[in-house]
């Protein structure tokens, strides 16, 4: 998560189970978002309730939920656990109103907007709940940097570049990928412009 963030005090872990970050780029936060999801479902194996391997070894399954809040950092504090402004308040109060097939909800201070992405994330939501481990895993690597290639993504998993080309057909990753770039144009015309 810390290698996701510009400074390492704008990624903290809270409470055991809860995180936050600050990602300053609004044109990436999807695919940072999209990258964590992935990391759960990849590290989901890696855990157990025994500790140690056995037949009674109790896997748990790991996943996450994220709010994103858009908005002005009213106060930077020492960490990002310390801050405050609009986008935290924006992303607390909509994480509070997840409901169970929700994993990523992005709110901004456009209601307009809001509902135009809600929208297209409830969509987004039903394609990436059902994403295998190796989906994952491509779809993770291949967000690693922007301009990587079905080819680069082969090398680096040891895998072919046709597999990688059918892992992300069977994960309706172009879907996805143009719910991500709509999104990121529409935050970036409203933010940046």
């Amino acid at each position: 998560m810390k290698t996701m963030v510009k400074n390492t005090k704008d990624a903290q872990v809270f409470r055991g189970d809860s995180y936050q970050l600050i990602v300053n780029d609004i044109t990436q936060v999807l695919k940072r978002c999209i990258q964590l999801i992935c990391w759960f479902k990849l590290n989901s194996d890696s855990f157990s309730l025994a500790g140690k391997t056995s037949k009674s070894d109790i896997r748990v399954q790991l996943g996450t939920r994220l709010s994103i809040g858009i908005g002005e950092i009213a106060y930077e504090g020492k960490n990002v656990l310390d801050s405050d402004g609009e986008a935290f308040h924006l992303s607390g109060r909509k994480f509070d109103q997840l409901n169970k097939d929700d994993i990523i909800r992005l709110t901004t201070a456009d209601e307009k907007s809001n509902e135009v992405f809600e929208m297209l994330l409830m969509f987004m939501n039903s394609i990436i709940r059902s994403w295998t481990r190796t989906q994952a895993e491509t779809i993770f690597q291949f967000l690693e940097k922007d301009d990587n290639t079905q080819e680069q993504v082969a090398k680096k998993l040891k895998m072919t570049q046709p597999a990688v080309a059918l892992s992300l057909r069977a994960a309706r990753w172009k879907e996805v990928e143009k719910g991500i770039n709509y999104i990121s144009k529409e935050l970036e015309k409203q933010y940046l412009l």
